[in-house]
């Protein structure tokens, strides 16, 4: 009982944390619109990323597509972080760094989920959803 609320609690952190960015993805925030000026990507990787960033929240609430969703997120704040670490730096117009440790949390969230239904990825592998 104590795993599942757990696990809930962590589906809870990241589904918020990436549903959270949304706004400014999708309202062409003046943050947003420079990280993916800075990266050659805008306005098409803003919008991209925000659609899979959604996807990935919608199959993380729903148990059967968690592993799925955890996946999808794990690939998005990676690309994030080595955006931060290898492009923007880790602070992006005086955030103070929150950016990059929102990823941050998001992606250690997201492999606690894929940790927690490790046992499900070869169902995964087969598409079973």
């Amino acid at each position: 009982m104590k795993n599942r609320i757990f696990i809930w609690i962590v589906k809870l952190i990241a589904v918020i944390i990436l549903v959270q960015t949304l706004y400014f993805k999708f309202t062409g925030a003046e943050e947003s619109v420079y990280i993916f000026q800075t990266l050659g990507v805008e306005p098409y990787g803003r919008i991209g990323s925000g659609i899979v960033e959604l996807i990935a929240s919608i199959l993380i609430l729903i148990p059967r597509t968690t592993l799925l969703g955890a996946f999808l997120a794990v690939g998005t704040m990676m690309g994030a972080i080595f955006s931060h670490i290898f492009v923007l730096g880790i602070e992006v117009k005086d955030d103070g760094g929150t950016l990059f440790a929102l990823a941050i949390i998001t992606l250690i969230c997201c492999l606690i989920l894929v940790y927690n239904q490790k046992n499900k990825i070869s169902d995964l592998l087969r598409l079973k959803l």
